[in-house]
This record gives C-alpha cells, sequence and structure tokens, in this order.
C-alpha cells in the first residue's frame, strides 16, 4: 500500500474550512439570523475559491499538466477531487437553505415566497414595482448574427430566456440574454400589510421570470432560466510592461470582471440544451456546470439580517472595551510615552490606534506619520488622518499596497486621493506584497525627535476591527522603533537589508527565525527538557516549516497549532507527528490573530505577527513579527491568545490526520468554554 503524502491538498484544506463554517450555519443554539450569514459566507468563501484557486488549478492545469503539487496530485487530479468536494458541499448548503433555515425563517415570521405562492394583492404590488424600478434598467438582447452573445460581469446574475415568433424586424432567433444590473437588490421587501403583518421577501430573479414577457412584446416567453459564470479574477502584471503600477492596476482591474470563465451556475430545471449552449459560450465543460436548487447566488441574502430589527435572532451587539485613561487622555502619544499599550481587538477598542493617527496629524510637534496600508475600508478615518496631516503639511509617507487582493480598487482611490493631498504615496517593491501592519510617529520633545510606532498582527481596517480578533502594541522602545523606521526605509528607498535589532521580517529573516527556534526546541527535548511551540495563525501550508515540525515532534517536543483555516500538515500520525495537535476556532468573531510560542527553556518567547505560515508570507511579502517582551503583556498574550484557544471546548474543532475535523464537545459535567464569549465577558464588552 503506497504511503500517503506527508502534506495535505490546500484546496481540500481549503473546503474543510468551509465545512466548519457550514456547521455554523447548522448549529440550532446560534440565532437564526447569523446562520443565515454564514450560509452566505460558505458562498461568498466559494466564489473567492472558484476565482482564485480553481482559476490557478486551471492554469497550471494547461501549462503543466503533469507538475505534483505537495499534496502528490497533479492539477487535474486536484480539480478531480476538489470539484466532487465543492459539489458535495454546494448540495449541502442548498438542502440547509431550502428544508431547515427557509421553514424556521418562517416561523418567526421572515417568509420568501415563491411565485406559486403570491397573494392577488401582492401580485399587483410586485407588478407595478417591476413596471417602475426594474423595467427601465433591464436591456434584453436578443441573440443573432448582429447580436452576439454578450460579454457578462464576473459573478453577475443574468437569465436566459427562450421565445416563439416574430419580432418587429421579422427576427426569430428563439433565445435572448437578460442582464439584471448589479444596482438592483436581490431581495425586495413586500410591505408588511401585504404580508399579514409579517415579514416578507421576494427574490429579484422570481420578479423577472414572472414579467420577463414584458420585454418581448408580441411573442411568447416560452422559459426563462436563472445563471451565474464565475470568472478568473486573479491579477497579473509583468514588471517590464508598465511604468506606474497605479495606472497599470486600474487598467487591469478594468478587465476583471471578464477574465476566463471558470465556473458555470444554474437552476437544477434548466434543460439540457440550455445548459450545453451556455457552456459553449463561456468554453467550459460539463464538469464546470454547478446546478442549485435556489437562487444562483445566495451572497446577496446577506442583506437581509440588516434590513430586520429582530435582536432576539442576532448575536447580542458588544462595545469593544475602551479604558477611561485612554478615553479621556489629551493625546494618546502622551500615553503611549508613560507605557506601552498592548491591545487585543475587538474584546479592546480599535479607536486608541485610529486616535494615535489622529492626534498624530493634528499635534504640532509631529514632524512624520508612516504607515502601510494593506486594507483599510472606504471610509476610513485614519485615511482621512493622513490627508489631514498631509494637508497640514507634515511628511506623510504612506506605503499602498494597490494588489490587496479584492481590495485594489479602493486602494488605487485612496492612493490617489493621498498624491493629491501631498503625501508621499509608494507602492512597495514589486513582486513583494506589503503585508506588514506598521505606523510610525515622529515628533519633536525637548529638542530632540523622539518616534513611536503601532504594530499588528491585523489591517488598519475600522470594519473587521469589530470582527477579527487582533493584537496590536503601541510602543516607543528604542530598538523597535528604529526597526520599524528602518523597514520604511528599505520599502521607500534602495539598499541593502537592514539588520534588525528586535524585529523580524518576511522575506529575509522571518523564516530563519522561525526554523532556528524550531531547532532550539529539538535540541532542549533531546536534552530531557521540556520543550513546548505554540503558534496560531489563518494558514499553515509552507513546507519547510511543516517537516521542522515533523522533526519537532518526533524528537518529542510538544506542538499545539491554531490554524483557522487551511492547514497542510498532518497532525497525529503515527511516527510522523504524534506530539502535534491542530485544532480550528469558528466563531462569532474571525480568529485572525498571528502568536508564537516557544517555550525555551523556561524563557518563554512570544511573538505577535502579521505574517501566516505559508510561502508567500515567507517569501513573497514584506512581513513583520514583534517580540512582546514584557511579562505582564506577554503573560496577556499567552493566556488570552493561545491557552483560552486551546481550552475551548465550544467553538474549537480538532484535526485527524486525514484532514478531517470533530468538532470538541465539553465532558458531561465539565467546564463549558467558549474563548470569545469568556473574553467579551472578561473585558466586559455589554
Amino acid at each position: 500500500m503506497p504511503q500517503a503524502p506527508q502534506l495535505l491538498c490546500r484546496e481540500s484544506s481549503l473546503l474543510a474550512f468551509n465545512r466548519r463554517v457550514l456547521a455554523q450555519a447548522e448549529d440550532p443554539r446560534i440565532p437564526l439570523l447569523e446562520r443565515l450569514k454564514f450560509l452566505c459566507i460558505v458562498s461568498s468563501n466559494l466564489d473567492e475559491f472558484f476565482e482564485v484557486r480553481m482559476a490557478y488549478l486551471k492554469r497550471e492545469w494547461r501549462n503543466q499538466p503533469n507538475l505534483r503539487f505537495d499534496s502528490g496530485n497533479t492539477p487535474a487530479e486536484t480539480i478531480a477531487q476538489v470539484s466532487t468536494e465543492v459539489r458535495e458541499l454546494v448540495a449541502k448548503q442548498y438542502q440547509l437553505f431550502n428544508q431547515i433555515l427557509l421553514p424556521e425563517l418562517a416561523q418567526h415570521g421572515i417568509h420568501f415566497y415563491r411565485r406559486k405562492q403570491w397573494t392577488c394583492e401582492q401580485q399587483e404590488w410586485i407588478e407595478d414595482y417591476f413596471n417602475r424600478e426594474l423595467l427601465p434598467l433591464l436591456t434584453p438582447i436578443g441573440l443573432d448574427k448582429t447580436h452576439p452573445f454578450p460579454r457578462l460581469l464576473n459573478k453577475s446574475l443574468n437569465f436566459v430566456v427562450e421565445l416563439d415568433g416574430r419580432d418587429a424586424f421579422g427576427r426569430a432567433s428563439g433565445m435572448a440574454i437578460v442582464q439584471a444590473p448589479r444596482i438592483l437588490p436581490r431581495v425586495v421587501r413586500l410591505p408588511e400589510n401585504l404580508c399579514g403583518g409579517e415579514t416578507g421577501f421576494v427574490f429579484l430573479s422570481s420578479i423577472v421570470h414572472e414579467y420577463v414577457y414584458k420585454l418581448f412584446r408580441g411573442m411568447t416567453v416560452k422559459a426563462c432560466h436563472q445563471f451565474r459564470v464565475t470568472r478568473d479574477s486573479d491579477l497579473t502584471l509583468e514588471e517590464d510592461e508598465f511604468t506606474n503600477l497605479r495606472t497599470a492596476v486600474q487598467s487591469e482591474l478594468r478587465d476583471r470582471d471578464y477574465g476566463d470563465a471558470v465556473r458555470l451556475e444554474v437552476v437544477d430545471n434548466c434543460p439540457a440544451h440550455i445548459t450545453e449552449f451556455l457552456l459553449q459560450q463561456f468554453d467550459l465543460t460539463e464538469n464546470e456546470l454547478y446546478k442549485v436548487n435556489g437562487p444562483v447566488n445566495l451572497v446577496r441574502l446577506m442583506s437581509v439580517p440588516d434590513m430586520l430589527a429582530l435582536p432576539d435572532l442576532k448575536f447580542p451587539p458588544f462595545k469593544p472595551y475602551y479604558s477611561k485613561r485612554l478615553r479621556k487622555a489629551h493625546s494618546i502619544l502622551d500615553e503611549i510615552s508613560k507605557r506601552d499599550i498592548l491591545l487585543h481587538h475587538p474584546y479592546q477598542s480599535f479607536e486608541p490606534v485610529v486616535r494615535f493617527i489622529e492626534d498624530a496629524a493634528k499635534d504640532p510637534d509631529v514632524l512624520a506619520i508612516k504607515m502601510t496600508i494593506y486594507r483599510t475600508g472606504s471610509t476610513s478615518k485614519l485615511a482621512q488622518a493622513l490627508l489631514a496631516a498631509a494637508q497640514a503639511g507634515k511628511l506623510v509617507t504612506v506605503v499602498v499596497e494597490l494588489m490587496a487582493r479584492f481590495d485594489e480598487a479602493n486602494n488605487v482611490q485612496w492612493a490617489r486621493r493621498l498624491e493629491e493631498a501631498g503625501a508621499h504615496v509608494v507602492y512597495g517593491v514589486f513582486g513583494y506584497k506589503i503585508h506588514a501592519k506598521m505606523a510610525l510617529v515622529i515628533r519633536r520633545e525637548s529638542g530632540s525627535l523622539k518616534s513611536y510606532a503601532h504594530l499588528g498582527t491585523g489591517n488598519y481596517h475600522q470594519g473587521t476591527s469589530r470582527i477579527y480578533t487582533d493584537f496590536g502594541l503601541l510602543t516607543t522602545q528604542r530598538d523597535i522603533v528604529r526597526d520599524v523606521n528602518n523597514l520604511f526605509m528599505e520599502i521607500t528607498g534602495l539598499g541593502q537589508a537592514n539588520k534588525l535589532k528586535k524585529l523580524y521580517q518576511s522575506p529575509f529573516s522571518l523564516h530563519p527565525m522561525l526554523l532556528k527556534n524550531i531547532e532550539r526546541e529539538i535540541a532542549h527535548a533531546q536534552a530531557g527538557k521540556p520543550a513546548r511551540i505554540i503558534a496560531k495563525m489563518n494558514a499553515l501550508l509552507e513546507p519547510t516549516i511543516i517537516d521542522a515540525l515533523y522533526r519537532a515532534s518526533q524528537a518529542g517536543v510538544q506542538i499545539d497549532l491554531i490554524v483557522r483555516g487551511m492547514c497542510a500538515l498532518r497532525p497525529q500520525v503515527i511516527g510522523l507527528s504524534e506530539n502535534i495537535r491542530v485544532r480550528s476556532i469558528i466563531g462569532q468573531l474571525l480568529e485572525h490573530s498571528r502568536v508564537y510560542y516557544f517555550y525555551n527553556d523556561g524563557a518563554e518567547d512570544v511573538y505577535i505577527a502579521s505574517a501566516d505560515w505559508m510561502a508567500r508570507n515567507f517569501f513573497r511579502r514584506i512581513e513583520t513579527a514583534t517580540p512582546i517582551e514584557d511579562p505582564d503583556m506577554k503573560q496577556r498574550v499567552i493566556q488570552e491568545g493561545l491557552m483560552l484557544a486551546l481550552s475551548d471546548n465550544t467553538k474549537a474543532w480538532q484535526m485527524d490526520g486525514s484532514g478531517q475535523y470533530t468538532r470538541i464537545q465539553p465532558q458531561d459535567g465539565g467546564e463549558v468554554l467558549d474563548l470569545q464569549t469568556y473574553l467579551l465577558n472578561q473585558f466586559n464588552c455589554q
């Protein structure tokens, strides 16, 4: 019997993560509207899976069909494997939606009315809505020699219409395409008086199906079927093909929505001759056809919970803890000057980080601000503060990562506005994404310059800071702020890499540091000393790190890995990884922080970092890892970031050597611990 490869398939691991997310939608202990959100999150994740990972696999299959991935499979074998897994996941998803969530929503007075269920009064209102809101915006395209199949946007909702008869010009192609503009809502809320005082929604697709005949006067609509195509959305730029990265990215973004097709979704009652016709138009095969029992885009149902003021069906709202000392402080800079500040978001407010930049922008003694932007949001108080600082004449340097996937357009806009305000905007180093989360403020104090830094595990994004768990450090430590300034000079200027005193960076010193620390734990274990590694991250894929962890396990090092998403390492395999345990936490908040812990003979070395343990983070990105040396702060990171996650028996999943996950259950009569709820209570986030 052939030996199993030592690394798991990353795409299968990503789908396993989405099965864990779908389990939240299945869990009756979770509020009903939150379960609907989890269902939508799975659909959104699958969209990205096809846009990025499946598109990549197809390219590799075309260009290197004999390539063997780390899992041992070829591109074609991987595509076949994950396609089967996706179909099973999608079938389970729609079964949950149709057979469980919709009936439970109806029990709470929330109805999604199908066409056959419309009352006469509802139908009258819906027809009027169609005439007012849809008819002026819909543009049917009859297919004939002068009207070829249209160029359809990525993930847009479309309808293929079969027709009978001839139009005013004598044309009788028998087929037309109707595109639903993206500005239209995919679910329409009905007036309560038409729903017996309850809440009623109608799918846009149902409205178009019912009244599509109005677009084809004098002809007979034989059938109407909704469909959606997913396209390759990865941006690719060659360094010798452009002179300005921002304009090049803008140009590429215009074409992103029209990349090569990778998936066709149709309703399951769509006849074979229609699906064959559509597959031909998109140059897809039957293997890339996905039939669904319901709306072809469940993602757009994400808007429904926000339309409903039903707190009993949602997670209880919480207010991040914001200490009175920081809230009342005249300047956050003055507070940092007194002592370092460690923040654990979203349990602790992100506002001190925002004020760090805002106060620096207003402080007449601040001379310069430097900051990285990977994801920041379309309406960002941080970016506004940088604009204000630049307009006030301060030296503002902003490193904007224009290639942050699916945030490119937003970052391009902020880069343009910052440039116009007089900031120095740098796009980093071509070929290396700027993923480090760091900011530096330089202030004149008592005749000399003093520096303040922020380093974190999460993006400078006020929206995600409310739902992502992350650590951040505000500090004036001399070696750290000097290292941060050196990193900015590396990114914005030219020259050899600086030797840093405290920080570790990719692509130079971070990967070697991790390997060195793993080897040190191996040496301690071999010497009969206690040896332990704990690490928390979003993904673990890099082969040399995994190989080092395998060797550490075999030497007797106790290893606990908290990996939210993809994990290619096989834990608990006899002779390979008996001493490695992998768990994943899936809950109300998205576990995003990266924390590394090495026992080091009792010294307990702890780092917070921006990097997951993936090849891209180590070798194709600029990342940072920051040591936490203050004893109290170190213990906070260990306890809040690691130990509670290892004790969680409510939201945690344990991984086995085949890549399967089992949900951890509290022992009968034992303590129940949900780390997120525990921390929300600890920080009194009511």
